[in-house]
């Protein structure tokens, strides 16, 4: 198989977008170690889905807005396993609180929003780097938002911090060459997940309403980018996004 031989880490693995990753990845031979903060369940189903399928898989808990933990998370996988190849960076917050409401979002959430959505896929990537540059290098996918590329999301926040992880993306494809590819998929609406119940309705109806191909985001779709980033020798820096095809992030 494609990933025979490497391991994955999936950060927020016990949702929705992060399981279907960790479903791909370990259908592919990866071994995967997917990270949950609350939802040991939902976690452990993940894990559970990829054995039932002939991987491996185990899970560790995660909140990645502490950096003791995401350090202590690193140095676990180094400890056993003892590699790591395949980093992405799923977990994510956001709150539902349309544009114009100023005064809702409020400096605590916004701290949040960002700490989660953007400082730790940062410190995740360089606690684990020397494992990932290891044997050869790896690979780290990040998972954004079209909403970090037009303005349009759950929560200025929100957009705020995917615009960031687009950017943190090119700028760790430099730090981080020519051992460790870095790349990004930015999914609009993909309905039936926690993050899409979050959205403003307005926001849900006008991604509907947008999609040229007229259908939003798929779960499947986003994990197909990932193991096609995950498996290339050429592509970094790059930024994918998968929405159904909005005009507005057609750039």
């Amino acid at each position: 198989m494609q990933l025979s031989g490497k391991v994955a880490l999936v950060t927020g693995g016990s949702g929705d977008i992060g399981g279907t990753i960790a479903r791909r990845l370990g259908a592919a031979g990866a071994h995967v170690i997917v990270t949950y903060i609350g939802q040991a369940q939902a976690a452990a189903e993940t894990a559970s889905d990829v054995e039932a399928a002939g991987g491996t898989a185990g899970a560790l808990q995660l909140d990645q807005r502490d950096p003791a933990a995401i350090e202590a998370c690193i140095a676990a996988i180094a400890a056993d396993p003892g590699q790591l190849d395949i980093l992405v960076n799923n977990a994510a917050w956001n709150i539902g609180i349309p544009f114009p409401q100023l005064d809702d979002l409020t400096s605590d959430i916004w701290d949040r929003v960002l700490e989660t959505n953007l400082r730790a896929p940062f410190l995740l990537a360089r606690a684990a780097a020397t494992l990932l540059k290891a044997d050869g290098g790896g690979h780290i996918v990040n998972i954004s938002s079209a909403g970090g590329i037009a303005p349009g999301s759950s929560s200025i926040a929100y957009s705020s911090s995917k615009a960031g992880l687009n950017h943190l993306t090119r700028c760790l494809a430099v730090a981080m060459a020519p051992e460790v590819a870095v790349n990004c998929v930015a999914p609009g609406l993909v309905e039936d997940t926690r993050m899409a119940k979050r959205l403003p309705d307005a926001v849900s109806a006008g991604a509907r309403r947008q999609a040229v191909l007229g259908r939003v985001g798929e779960v499947e779709d986003i994990a197909e980018q990932v193991m096609t980033y995950v498996t290339s020798t050429s592509i970094t820096g790059q930024v994918m996004v998968v929405d159904g095809g909005m005009p507005g992030v057609m750039r």
